[in-house]
Protein backbone atom coordinates (compact mmCIF):
# COMPACT_ATOMS: atom_id res chain seq x y z
CA UNK A 1 0.00 0.00 0.00
CA UNK A 2 1.53 3.30 -1.05
CA UNK A 3 2.21 5.99 1.49
CA UNK A 4 0.41 8.49 -0.72
CA UNK A 5 -2.72 6.35 -0.45
CA UNK A 6 -2.32 6.16 3.31
CA UNK A 7 -1.92 9.91 3.50
CA UNK A 8 -5.14 10.29 1.51
CA UNK A 9 -6.97 8.61 4.39
CA UNK A 10 -5.24 10.74 6.96
CA UNK A 11 -2.83 8.26 8.56
CA UNK A 12 0.22 10.49 8.08
CA UNK A 13 -1.76 13.69 8.48
CA UNK A 14 -4.78 13.79 10.78
CA UNK A 15 -4.00 10.67 12.82
CA UNK A 16 -0.33 11.57 13.03
CA UNK A 17 -1.31 14.99 14.36
CA UNK A 18 -3.65 13.45 16.94
CA UNK A 19 -1.04 11.08 18.38
CA UNK A 20 2.10 13.21 18.07
CA UNK A 21 0.94 16.28 20.00
CA UNK A 22 3.38 19.20 19.67
CA UNK A 23 5.94 17.15 17.70
CA UNK A 24 3.56 17.26 14.75
CA UNK A 25 4.78 20.82 14.10
CA UNK A 26 8.29 19.49 13.63
CA UNK A 27 7.18 16.64 11.38
CA UNK A 28 5.11 18.88 9.15
CA UNK A 29 7.86 21.40 8.47
CA UNK A 30 10.42 18.74 7.52
CA UNK A 31 11.53 18.73 3.86
CA UNK A 32 9.42 16.42 1.75
CA UNK A 33 12.32 14.08 1.00
CA UNK A 34 12.47 12.90 4.63
CA UNK A 35 9.03 13.80 5.98
CA UNK A 36 7.33 10.55 4.98
CA UNK A 37 9.89 8.02 6.26
CA UNK A 38 10.44 9.96 9.49
CA UNK A 39 6.69 10.39 10.03
CA UNK A 40 6.12 6.68 9.39
CA UNK A 41 8.88 5.79 11.83
CA UNK A 42 7.34 8.10 14.43
CA UNK A 43 3.91 6.53 13.91
CA UNK A 44 5.30 3.01 14.41
CA UNK A 45 7.29 4.09 17.47
CA UNK A 46 4.15 5.69 18.85
CA UNK A 47 2.34 2.38 18.34
CA UNK A 48 4.97 0.45 20.32
CA UNK A 49 4.85 3.09 23.04
CA UNK A 50 1.05 2.88 23.18
CA UNK A 51 1.24 -0.91 23.57
CA UNK A 52 3.89 -0.70 26.28
CA UNK A 53 1.90 1.92 28.25
CA UNK A 54 -1.42 0.01 28.25
CA UNK A 55 -1.18 -0.50 32.00
CA UNK A 56 -4.60 -2.14 32.43
CA UNK A 57 -3.60 -5.00 30.12
CA UNK A 58 -1.47 -7.85 31.52
CA UNK A 59 2.23 -7.19 31.07
CA UNK A 60 2.71 -10.59 29.39
CA UNK A 61 0.12 -9.62 26.78
CA UNK A 62 1.88 -6.30 26.13
CA UNK A 63 5.25 -8.00 25.80
CA UNK A 64 3.80 -10.52 23.34
CA UNK A 65 2.24 -7.71 21.27
CA UNK A 66 5.51 -5.77 21.24
CA UNK A 67 7.43 -8.86 20.18
CA UNK A 68 4.98 -9.57 17.35
CA UNK A 69 5.14 -5.98 16.12
CA UNK A 70 8.94 -5.93 16.30
CA UNK A 71 9.12 -9.11 14.20
CA UNK A 72 6.71 -7.72 11.62
CA UNK A 73 8.60 -4.42 11.26
CA UNK A 74 11.92 -6.28 11.04
CA UNK A 75 10.57 -8.35 8.15
CA UNK A 76 10.79 -11.62 10.06
CA UNK A 77 7.05 -12.19 9.71
CA UNK A 78 4.40 -11.08 7.24
CA UNK A 79 0.74 -10.16 7.36
CA UNK A 80 -1.31 -8.56 10.10
CA UNK A 81 -0.31 -8.11 13.72
CA UNK A 82 -3.28 -9.26 15.79
CA UNK A 83 -3.92 -6.73 18.56
CA UNK A 84 -7.58 -7.54 19.17
CA UNK A 85 -6.98 -9.14 22.57
CA UNK A 86 -4.92 -6.14 23.67
CA UNK A 87 -7.58 -3.71 22.44
CA UNK A 88 -10.22 -5.63 24.38
CA UNK A 89 -8.09 -5.94 27.52
CA UNK A 90 -7.08 -2.31 27.97
CA UNK A 91 -9.10 0.76 28.88
CA UNK A 92 -6.07 3.05 28.71
CA UNK A 93 -6.17 4.01 25.05
CA UNK A 94 -7.28 7.44 23.95
CA UNK A 95 -9.51 7.53 20.83
CA UNK A 96 -6.46 8.51 18.73
CA UNK A 97 -4.34 5.70 20.18
CA UNK A 98 -7.09 3.16 19.60
CA UNK A 99 -7.42 4.39 16.00
CA UNK A 100 -3.65 4.06 15.56
CA UNK A 101 -3.62 0.44 16.72
CA UNK A 102 -6.72 -0.37 14.70
CA UNK A 103 -5.09 1.01 11.54
CA UNK A 104 -1.63 -0.36 12.23
CA UNK A 105 -1.73 -2.69 9.21
CA UNK A 106 -1.93 0.36 6.95
CA UNK A 107 1.28 1.74 8.39
CA UNK A 108 2.97 -1.66 8.18
CA UNK A 109 1.86 -1.98 4.57
CA UNK A 110 3.65 1.29 3.80
CA UNK A 111 7.05 -0.16 4.68
CA UNK A 112 7.33 -1.63 1.18
CA UNK A 113 7.32 1.90 -0.25
CA UNK A 114 10.55 2.88 1.51
CA UNK A 115 13.85 2.65 -0.30
CA UNK A 116 16.40 0.16 1.09
CA UNK A 117 18.36 2.84 2.99
CA UNK A 118 15.25 4.24 4.65
CA UNK A 119 13.90 0.78 5.46
CA UNK A 120 17.19 -0.36 7.01
CA UNK A 121 17.42 2.64 9.33
CA UNK A 122 13.70 2.61 10.19
CA UNK A 123 13.92 -1.05 11.17
CA UNK A 124 17.03 -0.37 13.21
CA UNK A 125 15.55 2.54 15.18
CA UNK A 126 12.24 0.79 15.88
CA UNK A 127 14.08 -2.33 17.02
CA UNK A 128 16.13 -0.23 19.45
CA UNK A 129 13.11 1.66 20.76
CA UNK A 130 10.93 -1.42 21.18
CA UNK A 131 13.75 -3.33 22.89
CA UNK A 132 14.08 -0.43 25.34
CA UNK A 133 10.34 -0.50 26.01
CA UNK A 134 10.42 -4.24 26.61
CA UNK A 135 13.33 -3.81 29.00
CA UNK A 136 11.32 -1.13 30.78
CA UNK A 137 8.37 -3.50 31.26
CA UNK A 138 10.62 -6.29 32.46
CA UNK A 139 12.43 -3.98 34.86
CA UNK A 140 9.38 -2.32 36.40
CA UNK A 141 6.51 -4.77 35.98
CA UNK A 142 8.08 -8.25 35.94
CA UNK A 143 9.98 -7.82 39.16
CA UNK A 144 9.66 -9.01 42.72
CA UNK A 145 10.98 -5.70 44.03
CA UNK A 146 8.87 -3.36 46.19
CA UNK A 147 5.95 -1.55 44.58
CA UNK A 148 8.07 1.46 43.58
CA UNK A 149 11.14 0.49 41.57
CA UNK A 150 14.02 2.65 40.47
CA UNK A 151 16.87 2.51 38.01
CA UNK A 152 20.09 1.76 39.85
CA UNK A 153 22.76 3.94 38.29
CA UNK A 154 23.40 6.86 35.97
CA UNK A 155 24.61 4.38 33.38
CA UNK A 156 21.21 2.68 33.34
CA UNK A 157 19.47 6.01 32.86
CA UNK A 158 21.83 7.02 30.07
CA UNK A 159 21.27 3.66 28.36
CA UNK A 160 17.50 4.08 28.65
CA UNK A 161 17.53 7.60 27.16
CA UNK A 162 19.60 6.28 24.24
CA UNK A 163 17.30 3.33 23.59
CA UNK A 164 14.08 5.33 23.47
CA UNK A 165 15.29 8.70 22.11
CA UNK A 166 19.02 8.99 21.44
CA UNK A 167 18.68 6.40 18.70
CA UNK A 168 16.04 8.65 17.10
CA UNK A 169 18.63 11.41 16.74
CA UNK A 170 20.88 8.84 15.10
CA UNK A 171 18.12 7.75 12.69
CA UNK A 172 17.17 11.35 11.91
CA UNK A 173 20.80 12.24 11.14
CA UNK A 174 21.40 9.31 8.79
CA UNK A 175 18.27 10.06 6.76
CA UNK A 176 18.76 13.82 6.59
CA UNK A 177 22.46 13.55 5.76
CA UNK A 178 21.79 11.29 2.80
CA UNK A 179 18.63 12.92 1.47
CA UNK A 180 19.03 16.64 2.20
CA UNK A 181 22.72 17.63 2.40
CA UNK A 182 24.78 14.68 1.09
CA UNK A 183 27.66 16.82 -0.23
CA UNK A 184 28.02 19.29 2.67
CA UNK A 185 31.44 19.28 4.32
CA UNK A 186 30.71 18.46 7.93
CA UNK A 187 32.26 16.61 10.83
CA UNK A 188 30.00 13.57 10.59
CA UNK A 189 31.21 11.99 13.82
CA UNK A 190 30.34 15.13 15.76
CA UNK A 191 27.04 15.56 13.97
CA UNK A 192 26.00 12.01 14.80
CA UNK A 193 27.15 12.27 18.41
CA UNK A 194 25.31 15.57 18.84
CA UNK A 195 22.19 14.05 17.27
CA UNK A 196 22.26 11.27 19.85
CA UNK A 197 22.72 13.77 22.70
CA UNK A 198 19.88 15.83 21.21
CA UNK A 199 17.50 12.89 21.50
CA UNK A 200 18.70 11.98 24.97
CA UNK A 201 18.12 15.55 26.12
CA UNK A 202 14.52 15.62 24.96
CA UNK A 203 13.82 12.31 26.69
CA UNK A 204 15.50 13.42 29.91
CA UNK A 205 13.36 16.57 29.95
CA UNK A 206 10.29 14.32 29.69
CA UNK A 207 11.54 12.14 32.55
CA UNK A 208 12.16 15.14 34.80
CA UNK A 209 8.83 16.75 33.93
CA UNK A 210 6.84 13.52 34.38
CA UNK A 211 8.51 12.40 37.61
CA UNK A 212 5.38 12.56 39.83
CA UNK A 213 3.26 10.76 37.23
CA UNK A 214 5.84 7.98 36.91
CA UNK A 215 6.17 7.69 40.68
CA UNK A 216 2.41 7.25 40.92
CA UNK A 217 2.61 4.11 38.76
CA UNK A 218 5.63 2.68 40.59
CA UNK A 219 8.46 3.93 38.37
CA UNK A 220 11.44 6.06 39.28
CA UNK A 221 13.90 6.75 36.49
CA UNK A 222 16.37 8.66 38.65
CA UNK A 223 19.17 6.41 40.00
CA UNK A 224 18.69 4.87 43.41
CA UNK A 225 22.41 5.16 44.23
CA UNK A 226 22.22 8.95 43.87
CA UNK A 227 19.07 9.05 46.00
CA UNK A 228 20.84 6.98 48.64
CA UNK A 229 23.69 9.49 48.68
CA UNK A 230 21.24 12.07 50.03
CA UNK A 231 19.58 9.54 52.38
CA UNK A 232 16.50 8.96 50.27
CA UNK A 233 14.71 5.88 49.00
CA UNK A 234 12.61 5.98 45.81
CA UNK A 235 9.46 5.73 47.97
CA UNK A 236 10.48 8.93 49.77
CA UNK A 237 9.80 10.86 46.58
CA UNK A 238 6.10 10.28 47.11
CA UNK A 239 6.35 12.80 49.97
CA UNK A 240 6.41 16.43 48.71
CA UNK A 241 8.06 17.43 51.99
CA UNK A 242 11.25 15.73 50.74
CA UNK A 243 11.63 18.36 48.00
CA UNK A 244 14.63 20.23 49.44
CA UNK A 245 16.45 17.00 50.33
CA UNK A 246 15.83 15.65 46.82
CA UNK A 247 16.73 18.82 44.91
CA UNK A 248 20.51 18.18 44.60
CA UNK A 249 19.82 14.93 42.71
CA UNK A 250 17.11 16.52 40.58
CA UNK A 251 19.21 19.58 39.76
CA UNK A 252 22.13 17.42 38.68
CA UNK A 253 19.93 15.73 36.08
CA UNK A 254 18.41 19.06 35.11
CA UNK A 255 21.96 20.17 34.34
CA UNK A 256 22.61 17.04 32.29
CA UNK A 257 19.44 17.71 30.31
CA UNK A 258 20.57 21.26 29.60
CA UNK A 259 23.99 20.03 28.47
CA UNK A 260 22.32 17.59 26.07
CA UNK A 261 20.06 20.36 24.76
CA UNK A 262 23.04 22.67 24.24
CA UNK A 263 24.57 20.04 21.97
CA UNK A 264 21.20 19.70 20.27
CA UNK A 265 21.43 23.41 19.51
CA UNK A 266 24.98 22.95 18.22
CA UNK A 267 23.55 20.23 15.99
CA UNK A 268 20.99 22.71 14.67
CA UNK A 269 23.68 25.33 13.97
CA UNK A 270 25.85 22.73 12.21
CA UNK A 271 23.18 22.06 9.60
CA UNK A 272 23.78 23.94 6.34
CA UNK A 273 22.11 27.40 6.56
CA UNK A 274 20.30 26.82 3.28
CA UNK A 275 18.31 23.98 4.85
CA UNK A 276 15.93 26.32 6.64
CA UNK A 277 13.04 23.88 7.08
CA UNK A 278 15.32 21.30 8.66
CA UNK A 279 16.90 23.90 10.94
CA UNK A 280 13.50 25.02 12.17
CA UNK A 281 12.36 21.41 12.65
CA UNK A 282 15.36 20.83 14.92
CA UNK A 283 15.26 24.21 16.66
CA UNK A 284 11.71 24.03 17.98
CA UNK A 285 12.07 20.90 20.18
CA UNK A 286 15.37 22.22 21.59
CA UNK A 287 13.86 25.60 22.45
CA UNK A 288 10.74 24.06 23.98
CA UNK A 289 13.02 21.77 26.01
CA UNK A 290 15.05 24.73 27.27
CA UNK A 291 11.87 26.58 28.22
CA UNK A 292 10.69 23.50 30.10
CA UNK A 293 13.92 23.13 32.08
CA UNK A 294 13.62 26.82 32.99
CA UNK A 295 10.23 26.14 34.52
CA UNK A 296 11.37 22.94 36.23
CA UNK A 297 14.22 24.82 37.91
CA UNK A 298 11.82 26.67 40.21
CA UNK A 299 8.68 24.50 40.28
CA UNK A 300 8.24 22.04 43.18
CA UNK A 301 8.66 18.78 41.29
CA UNK A 302 7.22 16.32 43.81
CA UNK A 303 3.75 17.86 43.72
CA UNK A 304 1.83 16.09 40.99
CA UNK A 305 -0.74 18.86 40.65
CA UNK A 306 1.97 21.31 39.57
CA UNK A 307 3.09 19.41 36.48
CA UNK A 308 5.00 21.73 34.17
CA UNK A 309 3.57 22.25 30.72
CA UNK A 310 4.61 24.86 28.17
CA UNK A 311 1.51 26.63 26.91
CA UNK A 312 0.53 26.94 23.27
CA UNK A 313 1.10 30.69 23.42
CA UNK A 314 4.64 30.12 24.70
CA UNK A 315 5.27 27.63 21.90
CA UNK A 316 4.01 30.17 19.36
CA UNK A 317 6.34 32.79 20.85
CA UNK A 318 9.33 30.47 20.44
CA UNK A 319 8.31 29.62 16.88
CA UNK A 320 7.92 33.24 15.84
CA UNK A 321 11.15 34.14 17.63
CA UNK A 322 12.98 31.52 15.59
CA UNK A 323 11.36 32.59 12.32
CA UNK A 324 12.28 36.25 12.51
CA UNK A 325 15.81 35.49 13.72
CA UNK A 326 16.51 32.91 11.02
CA UNK A 327 17.75 35.41 8.36
CA UNK A 328 20.16 36.96 10.87
CA UNK A 329 22.94 34.45 11.67
CA UNK A 330 24.15 36.02 14.93
CA UNK A 331 20.65 36.47 16.33
CA UNK A 332 19.72 32.94 15.27
CA UNK A 333 22.87 31.44 16.81
CA UNK A 334 22.20 33.24 20.10
CA UNK A 335 18.53 32.33 20.43
CA UNK A 336 19.17 29.21 22.49
CA UNK A 337 21.28 31.23 24.94
CA UNK A 338 18.51 33.83 25.17
CA UNK A 339 16.04 31.08 26.04
CA UNK A 340 18.45 29.29 28.34
CA UNK A 341 19.48 32.49 30.17
CA UNK A 342 16.22 32.34 32.01
CA UNK A 343 16.95 28.75 32.97
CA UNK A 344 20.41 29.65 34.26
CA UNK A 345 19.07 32.56 36.30
CA UNK A 346 16.34 30.48 37.84
CA UNK A 347 18.73 27.67 38.59
CA UNK A 348 20.97 30.05 40.57
CA UNK A 349 17.94 31.04 42.63
CA UNK A 350 17.50 27.47 43.86
CA UNK A 351 21.17 27.21 44.83
CA UNK A 352 22.30 24.64 42.32
CA UNK A 353 25.93 23.55 42.26
CA UNK A 354 26.98 22.71 38.66
CA UNK A 355 28.15 19.19 38.00
CA UNK A 356 31.70 18.59 36.84
CA UNK A 357 32.17 18.69 33.11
Amino acid sequence: MAITGVQGRGLLTALLRDVSRSFYLTLRILPQSVRRPISLAYLLARATDTIADAASAPVTLRLAALSALRSRIAGKTQGSVDLQLLLLSSVDFSPAERALLTRLDEALGSLVELNPFELYHLRRVIETIAAGQELDLQRFELTNSPSLCSLSTAEELDDYTYRVAGCVGEFWTHLCRKSIFPSARLNDDQLLADGIRFGKGLQLVNILRDLPKDLAVGRCYLPSDELAAVDLLPTDLLDPNKESQFRPVYNRWLAVANEHLALGWRYTLTLPPTNTRLRLACAWPVLIGAQTTARLATTPVLIASRRVKISRSEVRTLIWGSLWRLPFPKLWAGFFDVTRARSEGMRMQVGRTPIAR
